[in-house]
C-alpha cells in the first residue's frame, strides 16, 4: 500500500479544490476525489479527453445488474463526458505534447468540476483549453459540459468530437446490450439495456458551438453516437462548445429515451441550467454548511466530505447510498450497516427528507430481509450485511486473490455479523426522536423493528445452566475475530432493540390501534410475545464489570494473546494482513472500536452501559489494542469523538484529521475504489457531536463545545422536530491564552511598569516612541521594545505576505476595484492604499463606506471580491516572489531559524503554495486564525504560539502600518519594508527585501539591545 511520502499537489481554499499538477500515478484515486452527482447518479472525474487505464464511470442509483461471484453490482452506466479535441491533425491528450499549465478545480458550493490547462502539441502549437461540467440539482436527469478553447501562438483547424461511450466497462465487464441510437437536429440519442436486470437507459445529447461558424455532423458508430465540427481557430479568439445531456431510465419511466429526447427539445439553453443548478446548492448549502475559522484544511476537507455525502444522497425512497456512494467500483455499489450508523445522523438532522428516504430504503427490502431469516431458519426478518435492490443477501461467499496459488477466502460477514438488524432499527428509532414523524413510524418504522425483535427472539438462545439468554457464532464490529459467542456490541444491541420494540408496539396499541392490529396479523405477534421480549431482554448475557467499568468484548476476549501495537510500527497495511486471518482471531488487536462503538452508540441517551466511569476503562484498554491506521476506516471519526468526550484534544484532533483526510490524501491507499462514505458521515458526527459537544434533549439539542487547539469558530445549524437550530460556537481557549499575553502588556501602559526577566507569558514592557503621546491600546500602539530580548534568543521569523514575500496588492486591488464597479462605487489606487494589511472585511467596510448593506449583502460581496482574487492568483509561480525573498528565507532555514507566515489573507495558504515555498514554511497564522485583525497583535502570538516560541523570540516582517503596530503589541521584534512614514515605528526599516541577510539583521538587532543597555 503506497500511501508515504507522494505529493497530492492539492490546495484547499473556502471552497474549491484545486489541483495544480497532474500525477499519471494518482489517476484512479483522483477520478474518484473529484466525483460529481446529484443524488441521482454520480460521475467519476475522468478525464473527458480519455487517458490510458483511466476508470470512468458513472453510476445511476438502483442500476443493478447480475454478476458472477458477488451476486449483482452497480453498472457502470454510458459514459456522456467523451470530447475529443484536434487541433491541426494532432489529438489533445495529456500523455502527448506538453503541459505548459494545469488547474483543476472542484467548487463545492456551486457543483461545478472544471480544468484550465495550456497544452502545446507535438508539433508546437499552443491552446488553452477549459473544460467544466456539472450533473444539475435542479432536475436530476440533466446534465452539462462545455469546453472553452483559445489559440495562443496560431491560426489553424480545430476538430471537436463530442460522443456518448455506450461500451462502459465493470473493470473489464460490460453489462449493457444495444437496442438503438439515432440523430436529431442538435444531436443524437442512445438507447440501451442492463443484460440481466432489463433495466433500459435512455440518454440524449446536443452540442452547440459559439465563437466561430462551424456545421455539426453526425457519426452513427453502433454504441458510441458521435457529433463533430471542424473550424478554423483564430489566435487569441476563444470558441465554445456546450454539451448537454440528458437520462433516464426504466426504473423511473417505462420510456426512458422516448422522454430522453422529449426533455432534450425543450431545455433552455447551458448557462441558464447552469444558474438554475448553482440556486439548489446555495440552498442545500444554506441549511448543511459548517464553518469553521482557525483551521482552513479542516474547514474545506469538512465541506468535501459533505459534499460527497449530499451528492450521493437519493431523492428516492427504494435506493440507499452504497459504501463508496456512486464514486467508485468497491463494494460493488453494496449497501451496509454504514448508512443507517455513519451516513444517517447527517441527514437526519440536516436533510430529514433524506434521512427517511434512506429508512424507507429499508422498509421496501423488508422482504429480501424475510427471505434471508427464513432461509437461515429463523423468523421474522433479518437484514443482509451486503444488499441491493430487492434486500436480499449479496455479500459475496468468498474473495478470490489475484496470487493463482493463494487460498481463496471465506467471507463470513454474511452469515455472521448480524447486528446489522440491531443497527437499523436503532437508526429507525433516532430518526422518529428527532423528526417527530408519526406518519413515517406508523405506516413504516413499526414494521422494521417489530419485525426485526421477531427474529431476535428466534436467534438468541437459552443457557439452562446459567438461566440466561445468549447469542452465539457472531461477528461483531470488530471484524477482525470472526467467529465469537455473546459479542457485547451485539448482544447490548439486540437489548436495547427488544426494549424500544415493545415501547413501539405499546406506542401502537395506544396511538393507532388499527395499525397495531394489522401488524399484529401481518406479523403474528402477540401480547405475550411482547412479554418474551421482556424476558430476553432482562436475561441477556452483557460481560460488565461494575466495579470497574471494563466490558469484554466477548466471551473469551481478555483471555486471548495480548498484543503491543507499537511493536508493530511503522508500517503500511493492516494488522490482519501483518499476521494473517487466524493471527489476528487469536489476538487481542481489534479493526475498529466494537466496546466502544457500543459506547458512543448508547452515549446519546447516556443508556447502559455509557457513563464516564467506563467511558475512560474501556478507551484505556481498548484504544491501544485498535487498529486505528489501518484497520476500519469507520474507526478514526468515532475514536475522535470518545476522545473528545475524554478531553483528550490532541488525539481527538489527530483522529479526526485521520478521517477527514482520508481521501484527499488517500491515507489508505484504496481511495481509487470510491470515496470512503461511512468516514464522510462519521466526520459530521465527530464536528457536531464531538467537537461541538451537541447533546439532544426533549427541549431540543444544547451545546456543551470543546473545540480542538486553533478552532476560533464552529457554526451550523440542526433541526429538531421541525425546528431548525442556529450555533455559533467560538473558541475560548485560544482567546483566553492570547488576552493572558495581552494582559501583561497592559502592565506597560501603567505610571511605573516593572521589567522582569522575558519568560513565556511574563510581561514585556512597552513605551511610546513619543514620551508626548498618550497610549490607546490599540488604535494608537506608537511603542517600541524598551527591554528588547538579546538578538541570539531570536528563534522565529514571521513574514506577512503581500508586499514581504510577494506583491499581491495589485491582484486585491484589480479584484476590488472589479467589485466596486459593479456596485457602482468610486474607487481608485490612492483609496487602495487605505487598505494595506488589514482584513477582509476591514477593507470592504471603508470601501461601502456609509452605504445601506445587509449583512448578507457584505457577506456575498467579501466571497464575490475573494472569487476575483483566487481566479487572479491562479496564475503565480515562484517568479512572482519578491527579490530576496527566497534567498532569505534559504539562510534562515540553514541557521534553523523556525519561519511562519502571519498574513490577514484568507487565501494565504494557496499563495504560499503557489510560490513554492510550502516546504520552508513552519506555521501559517492567516484570516481564519484570529477573530481580532491587525493592528491587534492576536494572529502574531497567534503564530509565535503555532512555532512553540515566546513573542520576544520572533522577528515580524511587515509592510503595512497596522501590521508593525501588531508586531509591537505582542512584544515582538519588527523589520518595516517601505517607506520610514508607513513603517518608521519598526526596529529596523529597509525598502525591501533584495540583499538582505540574516546575519546583516542579526547585527542592527544587536545595536539596539546594546544601545537599550
Amino acid at each position: 500500500m503506497d500511501t508515504n511520502g507522494r505529493s497530492r499537489h492539492f490546495i484547499y481554499t473556502d471552497w474549491i479544490l484545486i489541483e495544480t499538477q497532474f500525477d499519471p500515478k494518482q489517476l484512479h484515486s483522483k477520478e474518484t476525489v473529484f466525483t460529481i452527482g446529484n443524488g441521482y447518479l454520480g460521475t467519476r472525474g475522468s478525464f473527458e479527453e480519455g487517458y490510458t487505464n483511466a476508470l470512468p464511470a458513472t453510476f445511476i442509483h438502483g442500476v443493478y445488474d447480475d454478476v458472477p461471484v458477488v451476486y449483482t453490482e452497480l453498472a457502470n452506466c454510458p459514459d456522456w463526458l467523451p470530447l475529443v479535441v484536434i487541433v491541426n491533425g494532432e489529438r489533445f491528450r495529456l500523455d502527448q505534447g506538453e503541459i505548459l499549465r494545469y488547474d483543476r478545480q472542484l467548487d463545492l458550493r456551486q457543483g461545478i468540476l472544471s480544468r484550465s490547462l495550456r497544452w502545446r502539441s507535438p508539433s508546437g502549437k499552443t491552446i488553452d483549453i477549459h473544460f467544466e461540467r456539472f450533473a444539475s440539482l435542479a432536475d436530476q436527469h440533466i446534465l452539462g459540459q462545455r469546453c472553452q478553447l483559445t489559440p495562443v501562438d496560431f491560426d489553424g483547424l480545430i476538430e471537436v468530437q463530442a460522443s456518448i461511450n455506450g461500451y462502459p466497462e465493470n473493470q473489464g465487464f460490460n453489462h449493457w446490450e444495444g437496442l438503438d441510437q439515432g440523430k436529431t437536429d442538435q444531436g443524437f440519442w442512445l438507447y440501451r439495456r442492463t443484460r440481466n436486470s432489463r433495466i433500459e437507459i435512455g440518454m440524449a445529447a446536443k452540442t452547440t458551438i459559439s465563437g466561430t461558424e462551424a456545421a455539426l455532423q453526425f457519426n452513427s458508430a453502433p454504441g458510441y453516437p458521435t457529433t463533430s465540427a471542424n473550424f478554423f481557430a483564430v489566435s487569441q479568439q476563444t470558441v465554445t462548445i456546450e454539451k448537454i445531456v440528458t437520462v433516464f431510465t426504466s426504473r423511473e419511466i417505462d420510456t426512458p429515451v422516448a422522454t430522453a429526447q422529449e426533455k432534450l427539445a425543450h431545455l433552455p439553453d447551458y448557462t441558464t441550467l447552469l444558474d438554475a443548478h448553482k440556486q439548489v446548492w446555495d440552498k442545500v448549502w444554506q441549511q448543511s454548511d459548517i464553518i469553521i475559522e482557525g483551521d482552513s484544511t479542516a474547514a474545506f476537507a469538512v465541506r468535501y466530505n459533505l459534499f460527497q455525502l449530499l451528492i450521493a444522497a437519493p431523492r428516492q425512497d427504494d435506493i440507499s447510498i452504497p459504501a463508496k456512494t456512486l464514486s467508485g467500483f468497491g463494494y460493488r455499489g453494496h449497501v451496509f450497516w454504514d448508512t443507517e450508523i455513519f451516513i444517517l445522523p447527517f441527514f437526519t438532522y440536516v436533510q430529514p427528507a433524506i434521512a427517511r428516504n434512506l429508512l424507507s430504503y429499508r422498509y421496501h427490502t423488508l422482504n429480501g430481509a424475510r427471505r434471508k431469516a427464513f432461509h437461515d431458519g429463523y423468523k421474522g426478518a433479518m437484514f443482509a450485511w451486503e444488499s441491493a435492490v430487492t434486500g436480499d443477501e449479496v455479500t459475496p461467499r468468498w474473495s478470490l486473490p489475484n496470487d493463482f496459488y493463494a487460498d481463496d477466502v471465506r467471507i463470513w460477514c454474511r452469515d455472521r455479523e448480524i447486528h446489522i438488524s440491531a443497527d437499523i432499527a436503532y437508526a429507525v428509532w433516532y430518526y422518529w426522536q428527532a423528526t417527530d414523524d408519526d406518519e413515517w413510524m406508523r405506516d413504516c418504522g413499526a414494521e422494521i423493528i417489530l419485525d426485526t425483535a421477531v427474529f431476535w427472539e428466534s436467534r438468541v438462545e437459552f443457557n439452562r445452566e446459567s438461566q440466561q439468554y445468549e447469542i452465539r457464532g457472531v461477528i461483531g464490529a470488530d471484524e477482525y475475530h470472526e467467529f465469537v459467542h455473546n459479542n457485547t456490541f451485539t448482544n447490548r444491541m439486540v437489548q436495547w432493540h427488544l426494549e424500544k420494540a415493545i415501547a413501539v408496539y405499546n406506542w401502537l396499541e395506544k396511538n393507532f390501534p388499527e395499525r397495531a392490529i394489522e401488524l399484529e396479523q401481518k406479523l403474528q405477534l402477540s401480547p405475550e410475545q411482547r412479554t418474551h421480549w421482556q424476558e430476553i431482554a432482562a436475561k441477556l448475557l452483557i460481560f460488565y464489570d461494575s466495579s470497574t467499568g471494563l466490558i469484554e468484548q466477548f466471551e473469551g476476549f481478555f483471555q486471548l494473546e495480548d498484543i503491543n501495537l507499537a511493536d508493530y510500527e511503522p508500517r503500511d497495511r493492516s494488522m490482519q494482513a501483518i499476521l494473517g486471518i487466524e493471527g489476528a482471531n487469536k489476538r487481542q488487536v481489534l479493526k475498529q472500536p466494537d466496546v466502544l462503538m457500543l459506547l458512543y452508540l448508547m452515549r446519546q441517551s447516556e443508556d447502559f452501559p455509557y457513563n464516564q466511569k467506563a467511558l475512560q476503562a474501556n478507551w484505556d484498554y481498548y484504544a491501544p489494542r485498535t487498529d486505528i491506521t489501518y484497520g476500519s476506516s469507520l474507526g478514526p471519526a468515532i475514536h475522535a469523538i470518545l476522545a473528545s468526550d475524554l478531553s483528550k484534544s490532541a488525539e481527538a484532533y489527530e483522529r479526526f484529521m485521520q478521517a477527514v483526510m482520508v481521501d484527499l490524501e488517500d491515507t489508505r491507499g484504496n481511495t481509487a475504489d470510491g470515496i470512503h462514505g461511512a468516514s464522510a458521515g462519521g466526520i459530521w458526527q465527530a464536528v457536531i457531536l464531538g467537537f461541538g459537544g451537541i447533546q439532544l434533549t426533549e427541549d431540543g439539542p444544547i451545546a456543551n463545545p470543546h473545540l480542538p487547539p486553533g478552532w476560533t469558530r464552529l457554526k451550523f445549524k440542526l433541526q429538531w422536530r421541525g425546528k431548525w437550530h442556529e450555533f455559533d460556537l467560538h473558541q475560548e481557549q485560544v482567546a483566553q491564552e492570547i488576552t493572558h499575553q495581552l494582559e501583561f502588556l497592559q502592565l506597560s501602559f501603567s505610571p511605573n511598569p516593572q521589567s522582569q526577566s522575558p519568560e513565556l507569558g511574563s510581561p514585556v514592557v512597552l513605551t511610546p516612541h513619543d514620551a508626548g503621546s498618550s497610549v490607546s491600546y490599540p488604535n494608537s500602539p506608537k511603542y517600541q521594545m524598551e527591554t528588547s530580548p538579546h538578538s541570539s534568543d531570536i528563534q522565529g521569523f514571521i513574514f506577512d505576505l503581500d508586499g514581504v514575500l510577494t506583491d499581491t496588492a495589485e491582484f486585491h486591488y484589480l479584484a476590488w476595484q472589479r467589485l466596486a464597479d459593479q456596485e457602482g462605487i468610486p474607487f481608485n489606487r490612492q483609496a487602495n492604499e487605505a487598505l494595506r494589511g488589514i482584513s477582509r472585511r476591514a477593507s470592504l467596510m471603508l470601501i461601502v463606506g456609509d452605504r445601506p448593506y445587509s449583512e448578507a449583502q457584505l457577506e456575498e460581496m467579501m466571497e464575490r471580491k475573494n472569487g476575483y482574487y483566487v481566479d487572479l492568483i491562479q496564475n503565480m509561480t515562484s517568479r512572482d516572489l519578491s527579490l530576496g525573498a527566497i534567498e532569505l528565507l534559504n539562510e534562515l532555514r540553514q541557521a534553523g531559524i523556525k519561519i511562519a507566515i502571519g498574513s490577514a489573507s484568507k487565501n494565504a495558504r494557496t499563495v504560499v503554495e503557489r510560490l513554492g515555498i510550502a516546504d520552508k514554511i513552519d506555521a501559517i497564522a492567516d484570516g481564519y486564525s484570529v477573530q481580532k485583525p491587525k493592528p491587534a497583535p492576536d494572529l502574531f502570538l497567534y503564530a509565535a504560539n503555532l512555532l512553540k516560541l515566546k513573542p520576544e523570540q520572533c522577528v515580524v516582517v511587515e509592510d503595512a502600518t497596522a501590521g508593525v503596530e501588531a508586531a509591537l503589541a505582542a512584544g515582538m521584534w519588527t523589520v518595516g519594508l517601505g517607506p520610514a512614514e508607513r513603517v518608521g515605528a519598526a526596529h529596523v526599516v529597509l525598502p525591501n527585501l533584495a540583499g538582505v541577510k540574516w546575519t546583516d539583521l542579526k547585527a542592527k538587532l544587536n545595536s539596539i539591545t546594546t544601545q537599550k543597555k
